[in-house]
C-alpha cells in the first residue's frame, strides 16, 4: 500500500510539473501574441526603415557591402529589385514563402509586417521561425533603382551558444525535478509508511511503538506524536484492563468463597445456634458486599456509556451535605470522630443524585479509613463562576506514590494498612468520573500517616 501511496504521490507531483509546464507555456504563448509579437515587429520595422535610410542618404557606398556587414553583424537580408532579381545575405531562410504580391507591394512603397501577421498555429515557437513570411519588408531606393528590403533577425547567430545553454538547463531542470520529487516524495511517504507499520503491530496486540518520526515539527510529525501517545494510553488501558480484571476477579472470588465456607458450617450438624447466626451474618455481609459491588460496577458503565445520565437541575449543595452528615450521625458518633464543617448556602446547577454519590463515597473513606477519635472538617468555598467542597481526615493517609492512581479503578492503598477496611475499589473511580461529567475536577493531598485531604471543584452553572 505505501509503495502504491509513493507512486501515486511521485506520479501525481510529476503530473502536475507537465500540467504546470503546459499551462505555463500557454498562458506564455497569449502573452506571445498580444504583445510581444506587435513589439519584435515595431522594434524589427524600425530597424529595417533605418537600414533604408542609411541606403538613401548614402548612396555612394555599395548596397551590397553594407549589407554584407548587417549580416555578419546578425540579420538575415532578402533583396528584390523591379526585375526580380534576388540577393540573399547571410544565412539562407528556411522557407521561401513570399508571394509576388507582398514584393510588389513592398516596391510600390508600402511596409511588409510578416513577423505581426505570422500565422497563430505556431504559438510562441513562431519567433524562432526562420520563413521569409516572418520578416519585415521596407521599400528601399539606391541610385534612382527601387528595391524591396526583408529583414529578420538571425536567431541562430545571435544564440548559437545560448540555445544549446538553454536546452541543457531545460534538460537538467526536468530532470532533477524528477529526482528532488521522488527523494521529497519518499522523505513524504516514509513516516506515513512507519505509521502503517506500528498500526499493524498494534493491531496484532504489539504495544510497544518506539520507531515513529516523533521530532518533526510538522503535521506528520503532529499525527506521530498523537499515534504515540495513544499507543501509550492502549498500553495503559490494556494494563489497568487486566488489573481490572484481575481484581474483580478476586474480589467476587473472596466473598464467594466466605459464603461457600460459611454455607458448608451451617450444614455441618455440630455447628450450634449461635454459630449458625454468627455465621448467617457473615454471609449477608458478603452478599451485601456483593451486592454493592454490583450496583457500583452499573453506575460505572452507565457513567461511561451515556454522557446524558446527567440530569442537572437547580439545588441547594449545603443543605444536600447537612442532610449527608445527618444519615451519617450514628456512625460519626459510634467512632467517636470529632466533625466540623463550614457550609455557607449557596445554590448550583447539577445533579443532585450523582453528587450525593460523591459526598457519599468522600464521606464513608474519610470514616473508614480515619483513626478512633479522630476528626474531619468539610469545607465549603465558592468564587463567581465555581465552588470547591474539601473533605479532610485525620486518618491513615497516602504515600505519594498511591494518589497517582487512586481514582483508578479496583486500585485501594497499601493492603499492609488498608487489610482491616474491606472495600471494592470503585468508590473513588465513580467519584472522579461525576465530578468530570459535570465539568470539574478532583484532587487528593496527603501525607503518609498524617491524614488526606480530597478537593473537589465544580462550575455553579454546570
Amino acid at each position: 500500500m505505501m509503495r502504491s501511496l509513493y507512486v501515486k504521490f511521485a506520479a501525481v507531483t510529476i503530473g502536475i510539473m507537465f500540467l504546470s509546464g503546459v499551462v505555463a507555456f500557454l498562458i506564455s504563448n497569449t502573452y506571445y501574441q498580444h504583445s510581444l509579437k506587435p513589439q519584435n515587429d515595431e522594434k524589427n520595422t524600425k530597424i529595417a526603415l533605418e537600414m533604408a535610410a542609411f541606403i538613401e542618404n548614402n548612396p555612394e557606398i555599395t548596397m551590397s557591402d553594407y549589407l554584407s556587414n548587417m549580416a555578419d553583424i546578425g540579420y538575415q537580408l532578402y533583396l528584390v529589385d523591379n526585375d526580380g532579381r534576388e540577393q540573399l545575405f547571410g544565412a539562407e531562410f528556411r522557407e521561401n514563402n513570399l508571394t509576388d504580391s507582398d514584393i510588389q507591394k513592398v516596391l510600390d512603397g508600402e511596409i511588409f509586417h510578416g513577423m505581426v501577421h505570422f500565422p497563430r498555429q505556431t504559438f510562441v515557437t513562431g519567433f524562432f521561425a526562420n520563413e521569409l513570411k516572418n520578416s519585415i519588408g521596407v521599400p528601399v531606393t539606391y541610385q534612382n533603382s527601387d528595391y524591396a528590403l526583408f529583414i529578420r533577425p538571425d536567431i541562430k547567430l545571435l544564440f548559437n551558444e545560448m540555445h544549446l545553454l538553454f536546452g541543457v538547463l531545460f534538460a537538467l531542470t526536468i530532470i532533477l525535478s524528477i529526482l528532488f520529487v521522488l527523494f521529497s516524495t519518499n522523505y513524504l511517504v516514509k513516516p506515513i509508511s512507519r505509521l502503517s507499520t506500528a498500526t499493524k503491530q498494534l493491531a496484532k496486540g504489539k504495544l510497544q511503538v518506539n520507531t515513529l518520526p516523533t521530532k518533526r515539527k510538522d503535521e506528520l510529525g503532529e499525527l506521530s506524536t498523537s499515534f504515540s501517545q495513544m499507543a501509550k494510553q492502549i498500553e495503559k488501558n490494556d494494563r489497568l484492563r487486566k488489573e481490572f480484571v484481575s481484581n474483580i476477579s478476586h474480589d467476587i472470588q473472596s466473598p464467594l468463597s466466605n459464603i461457600k465456607g460459611y454455607t458448608n458450617l451451617l450444614n455441618d450438624k455440630e455447628t450450634s445456634e449461635e454459630e449458625k447466626k454468627q455465621y448467617t451474618s457473615i454471609i449477608n455481609e458478603e452478599i451485601s458486599r456483593l451486592s454493592i459491588m454490583t450496583d457500583q460496577l452499573l453506575l460505572l458503565s452507565s457513567l461511561d456509556q451515556d454522557q446524558h445520565i446527567v440530569k442537572k437541575k437547580r439545588f441547594n449543595i449545603s443543605s444536600q451535605l447537612k442532610d449527608l452528615l445527618t444519615s451519617y450521625h450514628w456512625l460519626i458518633q459510634e467512632k467517636e470522630i470529632m466533625l466540623s464543617y463550614t457550609l455557607p448556602d449557596l445554590e448550583i446547577n447539577a445533579d443532585p443524585s450523582l453528587l450525593n454519590t460523591v459526598w457519599d463515597n468522600l464521606l464513608s473513606n474519610a470514616l473508614k479509613y480515619n483513626h478512633p477519635a479522630g476528626s474531619i472538617d468539610i469545607q465549603l468555598t465558592y468564587t463567581e463562576g465555581h465552588c470547591s467542597i474539601s473533605f479532610t481526615d485525620t486518618g491513615i493517609g497516602i504515600s505519594k506514590e498511591e494518589t497517582e492512581r487512586i481514582f483508578d479503578r479496583f486500585y485501594r492503598a497499601d493492603a499492609s494498612r488498608t487489610r482491616s477496611v474491606k472495600g471494592t475499589g470503585l468508590g473513588l473511580s465513580i467519584v472522579a468520573t461525576i465530578v468530570e461529567l459535570h465539568g470539574g475536577t478532583i484532587s487528593v493531598q496527603s501525607d503518609n500517616m498524617a491524614g488526606t485531604t480530597f478537593i473537589a471543584k465544580l462550575p455553579l452553572r454546570g
